[in-house]
């Protein structure tokens, strides 16, 4: 019997506890690839210390335990009224966005909630893609992050036809301008070892540590987290654009266009657009896997408070 996707939306998990500490906020930094000259976020005695505005995107992987999980049990715990069970060995991560509304606290404390809601599904001959708006709150239910997040499925089938549905997403980028280059260029490598990093901080799924789960996938091994290479870029925005502030970045989000392996290396090409809300600037990026070259990050938009002799 085929599957009613139209009841997936509109959908709400009950909501999850969540916490974090100083060492979850370095080990975060450490997976996007933090250098030694990043020492606000890297370094928990530097005077401006702070956590970097993107991390709250591993939460629901991490939860609020300081134990690791299992990626499989975790992912597929809270199964959804009339969507077909998925393989979580063949999820692939499609978009993600993250607004900033609060700066976080450098240690939660208990009582932190994530909340999830599905806000659109999509079937086609390859798969199933599923987007979720996702609340980071606090004790007191105030919102300190929105985010909207979409998985690819691929394979999964529940109509076996075409669907699609959805009810609320988060901004969408302006087109690269073609006539100029780049306001800001930054090129980052990653290490062989990034994505034993990066899981620790939540993430465990096998795809990105053992070699013969990536081949079944059609990687040809391991790859690096998209939540990783989505750091990375988050990074260089804040660098060049903001200043080296994290408080700078307000709005970040990708579409996830092509695999990045671990010792890849990454160059993100930023364009400034036109005015942001509240005080920002709007940014056009993309980062290229200078290895593949492939572009691995696409249609990126960033909204951020542009510092007075922004670096080019």
């Amino acid at each position: 019997m085929a599957s009613d996707l139209s009841q997936v939306v509109g959908y709400e998990l009950p909501p999850r506890p969540v916490a974090w500490n100083k060492r979850d906020l370095l080990t975060y930094a450490c997976g996007v690839g933090a250098k030694a000259e990043d020492l606000n976020v890297a370094y928990e005695l530097h005077e401006s210390f702070m956590a970097l505005p993107t991390y709250p995107v591993v939460l629901p992987f991490k939860g609020d335990s300081q134990e690791l999980n299992l990626f499989a049990e975790r992912m597929g715990s809270q199964p959804v009224p009339s969507m077909p069970r998925m393989d979580p060995n063949r999820g692939v991560h499609a978009t993600q966005s993250i607004q900033v509304l609060k700066d976080l606290p450098l240690v939660s404390g208990p009582g932190w909630t994530w909340t999830t809601k599905y806000t659109g599904v999509a079937e086609n001959p390859r798969g199933i893609i599923v987007t979720t708006e996702n609340t980071l709150l606090d004790p007191k239910g105030v919102p300190y992050a929105r985010l909207y997040s979409s998985a690819f499925n691929l394979g999964a089938k529940a109509t076996g036809g075409k669907f699609s549905k959805f009810t609320a997403g988060p901004p969408q980028g302006k087109p690269i301008p073609k006539d100029r280059k780049a306001d800001w260029v930054v090129q980052d490598k990653t290490s062989l070892e990034q994505a034993l990093i990066f899981r620790l901080s939540g993430d465990y799924n096998p795809l990105h540590i053992d070699p013969a789960i990536g081949k079944a996938a059609g990687f040809g091994g391991v790859i690096l987290h998209g939540l990783s290479t989505f750091g990375f870029a988050a990074r260089a925005l804040i660098k060049t654009v903001g200043g080296g502030d994290p408080r700078a970045l307000r709005f970040f989000g990708v579409r996830f266009t092509a695999p990045v392996k671990p010792g890849d290396a990454l160059e993100t090409q930023a364009w400034e657009v036109g005015p942001g809300p509240a005080g920002t600037v709007e940014v056009a990026f993309v980062t290229k896997n200078l290895t593949s070259g492939k572009d691995a990050l696409g249609g990126g938009v960033a909204y951020i408070q542009k510092a007075s002799q922004a670096k080019l």
